[in-house]
């Protein structure tokens, strides 16, 4: 006898995906059935029924918000007793919760729990943003498992939160752990010191789970949605998350993991990250990192190289504070380089446009934007004096130092301007005592920016041993008596320019405000939940205070109505 497929259809009937994968395993273990499916009859699960040859009814008429039954049994009969079992089956309640005392909205299940912080959703996504917005409106934290989101409704969940100092972890946040508790599908870690931010799900979970077989617990990990980091978002929560970390005083180290950044968002955030005082370990997937270490900012590539670098940081290597040289006047914000090496600017520029844009150079490399007129400096401006166009008709800068003594005046009379950087080549055939010549330059062009109620900063790379006839530390120290810090490499230099970068930026003001407070990832936490239940009752299982709401799509799925409705509420 042939297999035979039935199927039945519930018009506009809502129930989570696991009860529906519940009732799809009880149908299969029915007497006589060789295959269930249940699901709701969007295309895509139409498809898949059909490829698994479970539709066969040409003729079947469904819109996506009906329920979809199929069974493939042995025989007519078998498939009939399965199909009329389907609401006896549907009718099984969780016995510890009574369906009769389920809220039916998120403001009556506000007020059975008046202090609830975060709302939970993991309706389908078509639905989903609405029930965010309605979760910010009453003043809660959204953890947004959902998918499907549109990156449209994505932007405006994540500007309206940020304007109300709330968070909206998601669309697609398939894991946090918010003061001691988890959400979504979360790992059960003890507690720690090290906060992680994460627009990777998986990775979140791998990083706490290493963390936590390393003996290292977390104090929070904040996942942020795999498109925060888009150019269209602009990483609103991931800049969110590292504020509340810095202001976290359970936190001392910051772990951030990311899928591929756009450019400018990746620079964005390690700005950030250099604001904060803490040290911050960052892997941006898919990136090559701008540097191994500048400041409290430190690289790394794949998750496990991060921990073990956050490790050493709880340790307490992290170099620390970079000592201030000078304090900049309001204006003052440009970096301008003057370099006799081509292979120094060449690589300075590479690390530098990897943080921080637009970056002007004679030798473009990366982000960084070719400088229409080398003889004219515009903003952030690197550029190599040894270059073609600087050296026809005179001797190499390692040699003359008419030229850059010219444009170090030049940059220096720019009241724009807060660093200058610099390099100095020892070695035989170069200039005999090139500090001779630029420390006096130096020391009167600070002298002159003084007088005029600004500060300038110079910073030096001396490249030499101490067996060059230009004796290394006598031109150290001469550079130094003239008030330039000399820097003891190009990954030195790079670090002390981005941190006085940050401090022209104006610090801790880079975060956004209003803050998101503290109490937001403070524990005992009190969420409810929209959605799957499966998180109700995990957050149940960690001693979490939550309430489930019995929810069902608006207007009974019908998309149209449900606009209509959701515009007289407004009004």
């Amino acid at each position: 006898m042939s297999p035979v497929t039935r199927c039945a259809v519930r018009p506009g009937t809502y129930h989570d995906s696991v009860v529906l994968m519940r009732l799809q395993a009880a149908l299969a273990a029915l007497p006589g059935i060789l295959d269930a499916g249940v699901v709701m009859a969007t295309p895509a699960n139409l498809a898949l029924l059909t490829a698994s040859g479970l539709l066969v009814e040409d003729s079947l008429s469904t819109v996506a918000d009906d329920l979809l039954i199929a069974v493939k049994a042995d025989s007519e009969p078998a498939a009939a007793e399965a199909l009329s079992r389907v609401d006896a089956l549907l009718q099984v309640r969780r016995q510890e919760v009574s369906e009769e005392h389920r809220p039916r909205s998120l403001e009556t299940a506000l007020r059975s729990l008046p202090q609830a912080r975060w709302v939970l959703v993991s309706v389908p996504g078509r639905f989903a943003a609405s029930v965010a917005h309605d979760a910010l409106s009453l003043g809660l934290n959204v953890f947004l498992y959902s998918d499907n989101v549109s990156l449209a409704d994505e932007v405006a969940l994540k500007r309206r939160a940020h304007e109300k100092g709330l968070l909206v972890l998601g669309p697609d946040c398939g894991t946090a752990i918010v003061g001691g508790t988890g959400l979504g599908f979360a790992n059960r870690t003890k507690p720690g010191r090290i906060g992680v931010i994460a627009a990777s799900g998986t990775g979140l979970q791998a990083a706490v789970s290493f963390l936590h077989l390393r003996g290292f617990g977390v104090s929070q990990a904040i996942g942020i949605g795999g498109r925060d980091l888009a150019a269209e978002v602009g990483g609103i929560t991931a800049a969110q998350a590292l504020d509340l970390l810095r202001r976290d005083p359970e936190t001392e180290v910051i772990l951030f993991l990311s899928k591929p950044p756009a450019p400018e968002v990746a620079r964005r955030l390690i700005a950030l990250a250099h604001a904060t005082d803490k040290p911050v370990v960052m892997s941006l997937l898919g990136t090559s990192p701008p540097l191994l270490h500048a400041w409290n900012v430190h690289f790394s590539i794949g998750v496990e190289a991060a921990i073990e670098e956050a490790i050493l940081c709880l340790d307490g290597k992290d170099s620390g504070a970079v000592e201030r040289a000078c304090s900049f006047a309001a204006g003052q914000r440009w970096v301008r380089g003057l370099f006799s090496g081509g292979t120094l600017a060449l690589e300075l520029v590479a690390r530098l446009s990897a943080v921080i844009e637009p970056v002007y150079s004679n030798v473009v490399t990366g982000a960084a934007q070719p400088i229409p007129d080398a003889l004219h400096s515009q903003g952030h401006t690197i550029l190599d004096l040894g270059a073609d166009e600087f050296t026809v008709g005179r001797l190499h800068p390692m040699i003359d130092f008419d030229l850059r003594l010219r444009r170090l005046r030049q940059e220096a009379a720019d009241p724009e301007v807060a660093l200058i950087l610099l390099d100095v080549v020892l070695g035989d055939g170069a200039h005999a005592d090139p500090a001779g010549e630029l420390a006096p330059v130096i020391q009167r062009l600070r002298d002159v920016a003084h007088g005029a109620g600004r500060d300038l900063d110079v910073a030096v790379v001396v490249i030499g041993t101490d067996l060059d006839p230009q004796d290394r530390k006598r031109q150290v120290e001469d550079l130094e008596r003239a008030g330039a810090r000399v820097c003891r490499s190009l990954i030195d230099m790079v670090d002390y320019t981005l941190h006085r970068l940050e401090e022209i930026a104006g610090g801790p003001s880079l975060f956004a405000d209003p803050p998101v407070p503290l109490e937001a990832v403070r524990g005992p936490v009190t969420a409810i939940n929209v959605g799957l239940e499966l998180f109700h009752d995990s957050l149940a299982a960690q001693g979490a205070q939550t309430v489930q709401v019995d929810w069902k799509p608006p207007a009974g799925g019908n998309e149209k109505l449900a606009g209509i409705l959701s515009r007289m509420k407004k009004r």
